[in-house]
Order: C-alpha cells, then structure tokens, then sequence
C-alpha cells in the first residue's frame, strides 16, 4: 500500500513544484524566496482546512483514538503534504536559506508521514500535528512580506505579531502538550511514533524560546518608545511646543 503511494506522492511534488514555477515566471520581478513563500503560504492555508476539516469533522478525534487506522481522506491529506515538504527541503538545502533547526523540522515532518503511510496507522495524531504546526505558518509569511514591502513596522505588523505569538504559544506549545499526553498513555500508537512526537514537540520549543526572545525584545522596544512620545507630549504641554533637537 505504501508503494502504491508513491505515485500520488510524486503527483504532489510536481504539483507544488510547477506552482513555483508559474509564480516565479509571473512574478519575475520578485525574488526567488519571495515566490518560494507564497508557495508556502498557498500550502499553509490548504493544509489548515483540510486537517481541520479531518480533525473537527471528518473525524477520528486525535485526542481520543491515536494509533487509529487511516482514513482515505487522511491519507491524501498527507501525501500532498509530503510532496510538499520534499519540495521545500529541497529548496532550503540548495539556497541554504534555512538554519538546522528548520531543516530538522522539515526532516521530522517528512519521517512523521512517511511512517503513518507506511504503518497504516496513527495518521489522526500526524494529521492533529499538521494542523498545529501549520495555523501559524501563513502569519509567518506575511511578516515576511510585510518586511519586505516596507510595511512591517506599521499596526498591521503588530497585529501579525502579536497573532503569530498567541497562537503559536496557545496551540503549538498548549494544545500540543495535551495531544502528545494523550499519545503517550494511550496503548496504540507504537513506540517509535510516540518518540517522533517527543522529538516533534521539542523542536516547537526550540522555536518557541525564539519566539519568546523575539517578543520580549519587541515588547521592550515598544515600551521604551512610547516612553519617549509621553516625554515629547509632556513638554509640548509646558512649553507649547515640541523640544527641538
């Protein structure tokens, strides 16, 4: 069955890979990464409905049947998944876009649904995964592009930010603690899939100190310049004017 897989799989690939293409000839002004992201934000959006179109209705619940037998519809969920992922490491490992921790990211991803499609089992938990590490991935991207066009530092950043860091902390790191809990009491899913989740969860903390890092310092940032304009308003109250400098 894994075998018969492969042709769906490669299907996926070249699909991904002919929509990079038609970007980068439509938008050939624009960098590659820049078209390689919209790829990415193309397959985010996708993969946030149909994992949680499985998880919410489709069914089974992951919370309650890990180690379940896949489903069809899983399981073409996750090999247009796969396809995907084989293209986007391959596209990091030849521009070098991307440090070790995403690759190892992307290199989990990959083993993870290649084991629920080889076991035949446990694609409700990759699937619930997919879907908590992908909520975040399209308000990544957009931070991204809104650097990149200049408009990054305005509100809309900050609501982007702010987005990516709630969410990212609420489902990744929250909600995903619950799931890996259940999938480890539970007495179905095997041993080795219960360790990529360890692996799996421990990569998002990895990402999550980052985030952290990245929000204190921007937080602080935030403060220290409001600081300044209370200072500015201040003495245009008492001098009637700003303090020229």
């Amino acid at each position: 069955m894994a075998l018969g897989l492969c042709p769906q799989v490669l299907c996926s690939l070249g699909g991904w890979l002919s929509l990079y293409i038609s970007f980068c000839r439509l938008n050939k002004h624009r960098s590659y990464e820049w078209n390689c992201r919209l790829v990415t934000f193309t397959h985010g959006v996708l993969s946030i409905g149909l994992s949680a179109y499985i998880g919410f209705v489709d069914g089974p619940w992951p919370f309650t049947h890990p180690g379940s037998p896949n489903t069809p519809l899983q399981v073409h969920v996750l090999c247009l998944t796969l396809g995907y992922f084989i293209f986007d490491l391959g596209w990091c490992v030849y521009f070098q876009s991307e440090g070790a921790l995403m690759l190892a990211h992307h290199t989990l991803s990959i083993l993870g649904i290649i084991m629920a499609l080889v076991l035949g089992e446990s694609g409700t938990e990759v699937n619930a995964v997919l879907f908590g590490s992908e909520i975040t991935n399209p308000l990544l991207q957009m931070r991204w592009f809104l650097r990149e066009t200049g408009h990054y530092h305005s509100f809309t950043g900050d609501v982007v930010d702010f987005l990516f860091v709630a969410l990212f902390t609420g489902v990744r790191i929250g909600v995903g603690a619950r799931l890996l809990f259940c999938e480890m009491v539970s007495p179905k899913p095997k041993g080795f899939v219960k360790v990529g989740g360890v692996a799996m969860y421990a990569v998002s903390w990895c990402f999550m100190f980052s985030i952290w890092r990245f929000a204190w310092k921007k937080s602080i940032k935030k403060y220290h310049a409001w600081r300044s304009r209370r200072r500015e308003e201040r003495q245009l109250k008492r001098h009637g004017h700003l303090k020229t400098r």
